[in-house]
């Protein structure tokens, strides 16, 4: 993984102290709070409903067990006992007080960490697949990319105060584990003669890759499908692509309003084709002036911090999975739900779900982390990957170990074997900590996994993705939820819109709002109805989603107004 050089410690140090500055003269009265603001949200500070929150940057999801324990440690000591993880692959701190904000950002710095542009009109944590690196599908390493756009963007003058914050997510695998169709720019990788490594290849000397493209994705009150406008971009020119997008939108984004300020609405009213062309017009100008290509001395810098682990030569395991899956029921199904083929025999991909029955989606505590982090630095080559389903991963586990890490996992309470399945549930904090919320996430989220905890019958109704927001902001990305819930609130009181179909993946679609929304103690049963239509209703083999797009919203929506 990347380490930082001594420009990158000295960056973040240096704005440490700058803003340990700005915090004393917040707490002397010498700034006021509408002074202080734009100061701290440069830092990733937030004034939530009852507290401050501090969101610490994660680069595309990657973290050391050292960098884990550090953020247990900060949990510990600063805030109270847990972490928060985020659909931007981030942690946040929903408790800090002011005054200890510097000392946790000191703390982070010393582990090769830091809060900048988490907030703010800037672009933004650059995530990508979690299992970067890992999968057996993908043509590349995306955090090879995603690093070299967070060096590049990195307090880039540019585009420090863009219109409207700005997303870039990237993927280097057929299937889209980083929603990359719902960002205002997402990054395919493909392989120049359009093939697929093989299952086994790891090497770091793979073919020539290019880039396709997409922009004005997003969620939100006006949510959008990203479209491709770059084709085959090549390694060198990919910045300067990049950068004739900002440039666009930094000339026609509104500024004025702050609801039509993002990408998205840009693209939308002047045509995905006068994008492309604008943006083409900008490249060839850059590219003229010669000053911005990517050297590839610079890539194989970068591209040798994430070489792959010294993998063992062995063979695939399967025969001894198969003998302690017979030997305990628990370890068979995390096995069939949580653990992911690897591109390496003998490996496997372990996600640990952080949402156990009746839990708060995301959270996770001190001591589970400082586990997570002890597992990573024993079993998985001290990687842990955050993924933007909320859901942590030890990306590069030997098979032989799966059982011992399940073990390990089961008696910390992280061992919910359900990743993908409908306990699995994407929320935002909602109005139980944030102050632009309608309505709360956490409980209904709690009340769906409880309705749906029995695991025979997780497996029964297979794939199903709940995601659930507080608020039309969509942090908990329900635009793209195969069962979207989204809180609104009604003269003051808290009511629930459910929208169907949606998907993040390379298949990506926006959920339609099934009809009238529903009270916070219905929503369980309304998703029940929706559940039950589905299973009378699919084809052999079919998933929800599978099943929706065949047959439309409308068998649904009768089956669910008939019953409430």
């Amino acid at each position: 993984m990347y380490r930082y050089d001594e420009f990158d410690q000295k960056v973040v140090e240096e704005r440490v102290e700058q803003f340990r500055g700005q915090v004393a003269r917040r707490l002397s009265g010498e700034l006021s709070e509408d002074e202080f603001k734009p100061l701290r949200l440069m830092n990733g500070l937030y004034l939530q409903l009852h507290a401050y929150m501090l969101r610490v940057a994660i680069p595309y999801g990657t973290l050391s067990s050292r960098q884990m324990r550090a953020l247990a440690h900060i949990a510990r000591k600063y805030d109270r006992g847990y972490g928060h993880f985020t659909t931007r692959q981030n942690l946040q701190y929903n408790w800090p007080k002011l005054a200890d904000v510097p000392k946790i950002l000191a703390d982070l710095a010393t582990v090769e960490m830091h809060c900048i542009q988490t907030s703010g009109n800037c672009i933004r944590n650059v995530t990508a697949d979690h299992f970067a690196g890992a999968s057996a599908d993908e043509v590349d390493d995306p955090r090879i990319w995603s690093e070299i756009i967070r060096q590049w963007s990195t307090f880039h003058p540019e585009f420090s105060y863009l219109p409207r914050k700005f997303k870039i997510a990237v993927t280097a695998a057929p299937k889209d584990r980083a929603a990359i169709k719902v960002h205002d720019i997402g990054i395919i990788i493909r392989r120049k003669d359009d093939g697929a490594l093989g299952p086994g290849s790891h090497t770091s000397s793979l073919p020539g890759v290019n880039f396709d493209v997409y922009v004005g994705g997003g969620q939100g009150r006006t949510p959008m499908i990203g479209h491709c406008i770059g084709e085959g971009i090549a390694p060198a020119d990919l910045l300067a692509y990049l950068e004739a997008v900002m440039r666009v939108y930094n000339l026609y984004g509104r500024r004025d309003n702050i609801y039509k300020a993002r990408i998205k609405i840009l693209v939308h009213q002047i045509g995905a084709a006068e994008m492309k062309r604008q943006v083409e017009a900008e490249f060839a100008e850059i590219k003229q002036q010669g000053a911005l290509e990517l050297p590839k001395e610079e890539i194989e810098r970068i591209r040798r911090y994430f070489a792959p682990p010294a993998f063992e030569d062995i063979a695939d395991e399967a025969a001894l999975l198969t003998k302690q899956k017979a030997s305990s029921k628990g370890f068979a199904a995390w096995v069939d739900t949580n653990v992911s083929r690897h591109k390496v025999p003998g490996y496997a991909i372990a996600t640990i779900s952080l949402k156990p029955i009746g839990g708060v989606p995301g959270d996770a505590s001190a001591e589970q982390m400082e586990i997570v982090a002890d597992l990573a630095d024993r079993l998985s080559f001290d990687e842990i990957r955050v993924s933007h389903e909320q859901n942590l991963v030890l990306p590069h586990v030997r098979q032989r170990d799966l059982f011992e890490i399940w073990q390990t996992l089961d008696k910390a309470g992280l061992a919910t074997a359900n990743a993908g399945l409908i306990s699995d549930i994407i929320a935002c904090p909602g109005l139980d900590y944030c102050d632009l919320a309608n309505a709360r996430s956490i409980n209904v989220a709690q009340a769906l996994s409880k309705r749906f905890a029995d695991l025979e019958r997780q497996n029964t109704i297979g794939e199903l993705k709940i995601k659930i927001s507080g608020c039309i902001n969509a942090c908990g990305h329900h635009h793209v939820g195969h069962i979207g819930v989204l809180g609104v609130d009604k003269k003051g009181v808290e009511y629930y819109q459910i929208t169907l179909g949606g998907s993040g993946d390379e298949t990506a679609s926006l959920g339609e709002i099934i009809g009238p929304a529903f009270g916070e103690h219905d929503v369980a049963d309304a998703v029940e109805t929706i559940v039950g239509t589905y299973l009378n209703l699919r084809g052999n083999g079919e998933r929800f989603l599978d099943t929706y797009r065949r047959v439309g919203i409308q068998p649904f929506r009768e089956k669910l107004y008939a019953a409430h």
